[in-house]
């Protein structure tokens, strides 16, 4: 389990009259938005929408909409790792998504969301990346995980993290045909087989406002909380990555609870998960198409 170092991240001015308006209603266990303290707002899933990519989901939580997808190519494997594929993962925050994202390479906000990504993903092994060989220690399939923010209003980790796992289900290796080290075409017209996983990894974000716990934060609780902390949650419901944000320090009474909540409802996300993957035809729009 990792936990990695806290990160000041930049964010939108609100009115001091609704930031105080939001602290007295959290101290109340009241939400801006009406939820109660430990739901999340309405989560929509739209699967495969970037038929150019070997997989793809669109995750809606709330108002916060982020996009992901996934490409296959060859390349060399690391030195250290000769008989693994590759995962690389990217996150860009597009600047219609908020007044205060601005054009040019990630900031330090989208490189921390990769990462939690990244690391959700690589620590508990999620890809079978030592199935990802097509020549050892030569050749293997990099994956590019590519996220992009198009709609920001808090919490964007949870919804990265759903899109991700998603697409990487969704996702299916291109046929390939290998006559020697040099001489290997990849034929994407044809995919053969499913991405191989190992598990499916959700995360669970908590708010911390004084001594209350809230799931979920939207944007305008982000810019009041004391600190935040994301559980990435596996299907076997075992806690395999940690990232708390946030300058003020955290009772281990209040980190236990805030652990307990996010177990509940990273079961929760698995659940809807599950019905995702199980009825996946219920989640695809087949007029719908977006270039990548």
């Amino acid at each position: 389990m990792k936990n990695v170092s806290i990160t000041p991240t930049k964010q939108p001015i609100i009115p001091s009259i609704k930031k105080e308006t939001i602290k007295r209603l959290l101290k109340k266990g009241e939400r801006i938005d009406g939820r109660s303290l430990d739901s999340y707002r309405s989560i929509n899933i739209l699967l495969n929408p970037i038929p150019k990519a070997e997989g793809s989901a669109l995750v809606k939580i709330g108002n916060t909409m982020v996009m992901t997808g996934v490409k296959l190519e060859i390349g060399t494997p690391y030195s250290d790792r000769p008989n693994e594929g590759i995962l690389q993962v990217h996150a860009e925050f597009v600047p219609l998504a908020s007044p205060t994202f601005e054009p040019g390479p990630p900031d330090e906000d989208a490189i921390e969301v990769a990462r939690v990504i990244d690391r959700s993903l690589r620590e508990p092994r999620a890809i079978k990346l030592e199935d990802l060989v097509l020549i050892p220690g030569k050749k293997v399939w990099l994956i590019f995980n590519d996220l992009y923010l198009l709609d920001y209003d808090g919490n964007v980790v949870d919804a990265g993290m759903l899109s991700t796992i998603l697409a990487l289900n969704m996702a299916k290796i291109p046929y390939v045909n290998i006559t020697s080290e040099e001489n290997i075409t990849i034929d994407r017209s044809t995919r053969i087989k499913p991405l191989p996983l190992n598990l499916n990894v959700v995360t669970v974000t908590i708010g911390i406002f004084e001594e209350d716990l809230i799931v979920d934060p939207c944007l305008e609780e982000e810019l009041v909380l004391d600190s935040k902390i994301t559980f990435a949650i596996d299907e076997y419901n075992r806690i395999v990555g940690l990232q708390r944000t946030g300058m003020k320090g955290i009772k281990t009474a209040l980190f236990e609870k805030a652990m307990e909540l996010a177990l509940s409802k990273g079961r929760e996300l698995h659940e809807l998960l599950r019905k995702v993957l199980n009825n996946p035809e219920n989640y695809i729009k087949r007029n719908l198409v977006i270039e990548f």
